[in-house]
């Protein structure tokens, strides 16, 4: 497809968008405003090397009928249009495709709810071809399209839409080498008969070999003691740790009553009474950079720690990273991702992203067939957690009849107050060996009360906070390279001027 024709086919999804009732068609026109939204995304590559060429002219005029010299095009850089944050913000008319797209707006959609990766890869072939035709901006053109393609591509991420794969691996806050508890004392018996047979003690006369026995016993006894003790001690230091976040009272209560119920059944079943044997699999829902990944990184130490996993590794995943693009190739993918997470937890983001194209084509219930069956046959080793937005997960365990009934924990985890944004912002600089101002305090606490009263289609918590302070320094570093003379106070301290103008 020819880059007009990929725009052509945006434009038809505009009116796709606005006849399902996704944008104000009274307040704005869909198409006018994405063919817009494509002008300053012009202007921002064609000024990457500090002027617009008459090739970067000429190509916006023939790609998207906009007759502007250069005069007008620079007006946008001047007026502040296209300031030094555009690269930095997410088009108001993309927006749209991806509410539409996440929240499955549009019914019978002849774009199988891909309109929102749909329009980053028309981004990215306009870009690159305002390149191939542009003057002096390769370098500097190619680096901000780069970054530029990446933003958005984060975005759609959060919201469960997926063009590039992404998978991490967290490794278990210490390796613990142990099988899970299965109640025997075999390993103890063998520790002691394995050290007679090698020559240790050997002898059968007059009770030495009964009486080595005895002492190799006590001593594996002794080091199964001390390696419970050690395990009880990582398990205490991730709850110290959990209970240490700002916020999440009500997850931190449901996390901290989970491992008091697992800890009793531990007892239990050394006593050689009954437990329950019940699905161990969670579902994690609420906003992005509410800490579901972090809280699922402390749960595998945890469960590694109390025996009932064998290594205690996160493994982390989206769509994209178990779906494949033709018949057979998604269940081995997921397989292989099961593989890396056996003896830990195998952590699903944005979930719903499997169930939410079923025509014809898409593979992602392969993914949740294969995950359903692992599930099961490795319910003794495996802890698989789904996370995603509260909604778009009930949809998700309602697609198949088989899925919710896997599930019996759910933890939901709401989004922060401005009081606690606040709390991690002052926790992030200390972090990185800053601290605010009473001013800048103040700021701060007017931004995110403000944030959070009206609270945009982006709004990410702790990330915002995260992108916030990432600002600060930079503003800071600008207005302190600048002064004669500086100290370690004023390196470290942010002040007011330096967080009152972001916006995220």
């Amino acid at each position: 497809m020819s880059l007009a024709e990929s725009i052509q086919t945006c434009y038809l999804m505009c009116g796709v968008i606005t006849n399902a009732g996704v944008s104000d068609s009274k307040r704005i026109n869909l198409k006018d405003s994405l063919r817009f939204d494509w002008l300053k995304f012009c202007v921002y590559l064609s000024y990457a090397d500090g002027d617009i060429s008459v090739q970067d002219m000429d190509f916006i005029r023939d790609t998207l009928g906009y007759r502007l010299s250069k005069e007008n095009l620079l007006d946008f850089i001047r007026s502040g249009s296209v300031g030094p944050d555009y690269g930095q913000q997410i088009p108001q008319s993309f927006k749209y495709f991806v509410l539409a797209d996440a929240g499955r707006k549009v019914i019978g959609d002849p774009y199988n709810h891909k309109k929102a990766v749909a329009l980053i890869s028309t981004y990215e072939e306009m870009g690159r071809a305002l390149l191939a035709v542009s003057v002096g901006t390769n370098r500097a053109g190619s680096e901000a399209l780069s970054s530029y393609i990446k933003m958005l591509d984060k975005f759609v991420q959060e919201y469960g839409l997926f063009r590039n794969t992404n998978r991490r691996i967290i490794q278990p806050t210490q390796n613990l080498n142990h099988t899970p508890n299965t109640g025997t004392t075999n390993s103890t018996v063998n520790s002691g008969s394995s050290n007679l047979s090698s020559g240790q003690n050997s002898q059968t006369v007059g009770g030495s070999a009964i009486s080595g026995s005895t002492e190799n016993t006590s001593a594996a006894a002794d080091s199964a003691a001390q390696s419970d003790r050690l395990e009880q001690d990582v398990v205490d230091k991730l709850l110290a740790e959990l209970n240490a976040l700002v916020g999440l009272e009500e997850v931190k209560n449901q996390v901290n009553s989970l491992v008091s119920l697992l800890r009793v059944q531990q007892m239990r079943k050394a006593k050689g009474l009954k437990v329950s044997s019940g699905s161990r699999h969670m579902v994690f829902s609420g906003n992005p950079g509410t800490g579901k990944t972090t809280v699922a990184r402390m749960l595998a130490g945890i469960y590694g720690g109390l025996g009932l996993l064998s290594k205690g590794q996160l493994v982390e995943v989206d769509r994209s990273g178990l779906v494949g693009g033709y018949i057979g190739q998604t269940a081995l993918k997921t397989q292989e991702v099961i593989n890396e997470a056996l003896g830990g937890i195998l952590f699903v983001d944005e979930a719903y992203a499997l169930t939410a194209n079923r025509g014809e084509g898409d593979f992602g219930q392969e993914a949740v067939d294969t995950l359903l069956k692992a599930m099961e046959d490795h319910r003794d080793d495996l802890v698989v957690i789904v996370a995603g937005y509260t909604d778009l997960m009930e949809e998700f365990l309602s697609s198949n009849p088989g899925l919710k009934s896997r599930f019996n924990n759910f933890i939901n985890f709401d989004d922060y107050n401005p009081n606690e944004l606040v709390a991690i912002l002052e926790s992030m600089c200390k972090k990185y060996q800053y601290q605010l101002s009473d001013s800048a305090k103040e700021a701060a606490t007017a931004y995110f009360t403000e944030r959070c009263a009206n609270k945009p289609d982006n709004f990410a918590n702790a990330r915002d906070v995260r992108n916030f302070i990432e600002k600060a320094i930079i503003n800071h570093a600008c207005r302190v390279v600048k002064l004669k003379s500086v100290d370690e106070l004023i390196l470290s301290q942010i002040e007011a001027e330096d967080v009152k103008e972001i916006r995220l």
